[in-house]
Formats: C-alpha cells, structure tokens, sequence
C-alpha cells in the first residue's frame, strides 16, 4: 500500500529478487494519477517480466480476495495513527497480515557521510532548513549533494535515477510542479539533486560526486540512507501531532536533533507543548529553536487589494495545515481581502478543495502532471483579484501564465539561541568524514 515513493522504494529494498515472496499488486492513495500504471519489469526485477500492477487503495479488499493476499505491507506516509490502523483493521478483516517495515531493514547504508533533515510533518520547514545546512556544509570547503525523497510521477523506467544540475535538467525531465518546488531552490544555490526509484543506484551515482549526502525528506517519511546525523524537525502550530501521525513519531524517537521551526509565528502556548512533546518522545535528543521569516517582494501591489494567495500545495492537503506563508506575507503586507478561489476552481483543483474542506481562502499549487497544471492555471485566470501572491518554493510564472500582477513571497530558515544547529553539523560530518577515510 502505497503513494508511489516508499513503497517502491521498500519493494526494492526488501522484496525485488526475493525468492520467499510474490508481490501482487500495489496500491496507490495521496497522488491522483498513480493507479493504473505498471510497476515496469525494468525495476521490478527477474521474478516479474510483465512489471507489477497498481490499483486504487479503494480495491483493497477485493485485491485481497482475489488474489488470495496473504500480507499487506502500508508503506505510505504522513497519516494519522488512526488512519494507519483503519487501513490495518480492512486487511486484517479480510484475513491477510498487516506489516509495517522497520527502518534498519529499509535503510541503505553509504560509504560518505550522511545529514537526514526529516519532519514530524508535511509542511514543517524541510526545504529551507536542508538548503541552509547544505550551505553551512560548503562553508567548510565540502562538496554536498542533495537526495531528494521520491516524486516519480512520470515514466518510471526513465526515472529511475534522476540527476539535476541546473534548471534545464527539470525542463527536459518535463518535472511536475511538486518536482520544481523541491529541486529548483537547491538548484538556485548550485546544489546538485539525485530523486528517481531506484535509491541503491542513487545512492552510489551522489556518492561519486559528493563528500557529504544530505537526505532532504519528504513529508514526515522516515530516511532511505542511514543517516550520521538525524535531524527532525517540529512545527509548533501542530505541536499535538508530534506523537499522532506516521511516521512522524518515528522520526521524532529517532532523531538524534529535534528543531523547533517558525517560532516566530508560534504562541508561547504552542512553543512549549512542542517542546513538552519532544521531552516526552525523546528526551535525550538535542533541541534547537528556529524562526522562518517571509518577506515579499513588492509589498506595494498587496497593500489594500483584493489578493489571490497560492500556497504550497501538500502542505495544505495531506500536511492538513488552513493556510500559510502566503496568507501570513499578505497580512503583514496590508492586503485589504483574500479572495476565496473555490467558485473559480476547475477540474481536480475544484476536487481537492472538497477532498480536503479544511483549507482556508488560499488556493493549493497542486500540479502533479500537465492537466492538472492547465487547470490549475484556469483556475488563477478565473479568479476575479488585483493581484496574486505566490508562495511556492518555486516561481510559477517560470511555468504557468498568470495574466494578474504578481507578488512573490519567500521564507528562510534561521536557527535562534543556542545550542548551535550549525557546530553539530559541522562536527558530525568532519567525524564522520575522518571515519569513513
């Protein structure tokens, strides 16, 4: 059971060439587009010539009868406890195993130094975090590579090991706009970034180029490489998810530093049930405090306007936030409303607002492939506003036409107080440097 990322990763790991097991079918939740593609025979292994297939996770329980299922693996992330044991309580019904994974059986071990920068949730500041460490990391004379969680949401086979270098690497790889968010900024600061499926060959084509691997997770997923150094990071708005969502408690028993994003929009109240949180999970982890600042780029097209703001999208779908940065900068900026993008949206952007009713008067970046791209540029021309404030870690005026002025907004990462995120970096890596020759 899976979102086409861990569960192919898992497979790879643990099942593919595997003589105990047969692997029937995967399921696909989370990412519209995923069911009914083929796992393809090229990463699938001798045992599966045809490449395996994948269904809605709405067929479970006819899956498991007619193939006569005899374990299901859930291999998906960002989901609550509950919802982890309504998917166990369907297959146990149905009289299959229910498994889940450990880390040691699906983590790669690297012969370079490894930072894992992960989170207890989707939208807990992941990507400025990762790209300020990777930049701290070049400081000290080092050449760093980024690993990015999986996104294959094209051709499989192709994407099997995926190398980006610069910005026309994300053109001819025709990159979804999920893609662009997470690669484009490393790629902003020269940072070289590996993704694809296959992660043992990722593995050893980063570790050609790289002294240090910095693994940059994706929503609260737990690492694919052992990593020296294990950072988590904590946003306080959701303090009481710290122990409610999978894996997020994974990674936060597991993390060797706990950081404390965005505290400079958190309450006290919420800063200190966060830091209670991670007392209680992990009280031998190493705590770190951090602010994320946004700024706007020109505030005077926001004050007094009717504006249209665009926010991340899976931070507000599946990391089940109501708004954020861009509802924030639009605030600060003096903007005179926030103009509600549901009566303009169109196809599967009108759908993900009645899949996820929580979020607020913003509208989600969601472009998982090129309709859905096209729609979502519908839906912004639609939109009746003075102007439109984009909050994406990626321009989208480099991809969509938006004919209403623009208003970028941008947010960095920035460790406050000590103890220093920095020095431990920097003396886990030069140890772990020395150890490993």
């Amino acid at each position: 059971m899976g979102a086409a990322g861990r569960d192919f990763h898992n497979f790879n790991v643990v099942f593919r060439n595997n003589p105990r097991y047969r692997v029937i079918v995967f399921t696909a939740a989370q990412i519209p587009n995923i069911a009914g593609r083929t796992y393809p025979a090229s990463l699938a292994g001798r045992a599966y010539p045809d490449g395996i297939p994948i269904h809605p996770e709405e067929e479970l329980e006819a899956l498991i009868e007619k193939h006569g299922i005899e374990e299901v693996v859930f291999a998906y992330s960002d989901v609550s406890h509950e919802a982890v044991m309504h998917r166990a309580s369907r297959v146990v019904a149905c009289g299959a195993d229910f498994r889940l994974l450990g880390t040691e059986t699906t983590m790669l071990k690297s012969r370079r130094p490894v930072v894992s920068v992960c989170a207890v949730r989707t939208g807990a500041g992941k990507s400025p975090a990762t790209r300020t460490i990777a930049a701290w990391l070049k400081d000290e004379g080092l050449r760093v590579v980024v690993v990015r969680h999986p996104m294959p949401y094209g051709d499989l086979a192709a994407q099997a090991v995926q190398r980006f270098a610069a910005t026309d690497d994300l053109r001819r790889a025709d990159c979804t706009i999920e893609e662009m968010e997470e690669y484009e900024p490393h790629l902003g600061q020269g940072t070289v970034v590996y993704a694809g499926v296959d992660y043992e060959r990722i593995l050893r084509a980063a570790e050609e180029e790289a002294d240090v691997i910095l693994w940059d997770g994706g929503n609260n997923d737990t690492p694919f490489f052992q990593p020296d150094l294990e950072i988590v990071l904590v946003d306080p708005s959701r303090a009481g998810h710290a122990q409610t969502y999978f894996p997020g408690e994974v990674n936060l028993r597991r993390a060797d530093v706990v950081v404390l994003t965005k505290l400079d929009t958190a309450s006290p109240e919420q800063a200190e049930a966060a830091r209670r949180a991670v007392r209680e999970a992990n009280p031998d982890a190493v705590v770190i405090e951090s602010v994320m600042p946004v700024s706007a780029e020109q505030p005077e097209l926001i004050r007094g306007k009717r504006v249209l703001v665009i926010e991340d999208g899976p931070t507000l779908t599946h990391g089940g936030l109501r708004d954020g940065a861009g509802a924030l900068a639009a605030g600060q900026c003096g903007a005179k409303e926030l103009v509600d993008p549901r009566p303009f949206a169109v196809g599967s952007i009108a759908q993900t607002f009645e899949r996820y009713p929580h979020i607020g008067r913003v509208l989600p970046a969601m472009g998982y492939g090129r309709e859905q791209m096209r729609e979502l540029e519908q839906t912004i021309d639609r939109v009746a506003c003075d102007a439109v404030m984009i909050a994406t870690p990626v321009d989208l005026r480099h991809v969509l036409r938006i004919r209403q002025p623009v208003c970028r907004v941008t947010y960095e990462f920035r460790e406050r107080g000590t103890p220093s995120l920095r020095g431990i970096v920097r003396d886990v890596v030069l140890k772990a440097a020395r150890r490993n020759g």
